[in-house]
């Protein structure tokens, strides 16, 4: 399913409304001036409120499905209808502000 590319500038939440970055984008490739992200290294996600006793707050996220056509040094780009995942707590990142010049399948 196409959707837009994300990049270091994006807005991507987890679940609970905690903040996350990539932790390896790639300089090679810009979008809007910003590296994009690949499906290939997690992402940092900072400021988590879920406190629950079990299993604690999301650490890091890690998309697991993006684009299927296009990709950064042979790694799949990170996409907004892609899917992923925090651990520990087993839910998705939301990208909420994303960039909508470059779309990808």
């Amino acid at each position: 399913m196409p959707g837009p590319v994300l990049h270091m500038g994006a807005t991507v939440l987890c679940t609970h409304g905690g903040s996350a970055l990539p932790t390896a984008p790639v300089p090679r490739v810009l979008v809007s001036g910003q590296p994009v992200a690949t499906i290939a290294a997690p992402w940092a996600v900072a400021g988590c409120p879920f406190v629950s006793p079990a299993p604690g707050p999301c650490a890091t996220g890690q998309w697991t499905l993006g684009a299927t056509r296009v990709s950064a040094l042979g790694q799949p780009l990170a996409i907004q209808s892609g899917v992923s995942l925090c651990a520990p707590t087993g839910t998705p990142l939301v990208p909420v502000v994303v960039q909508t010049r470059v779309v990808a399948t």
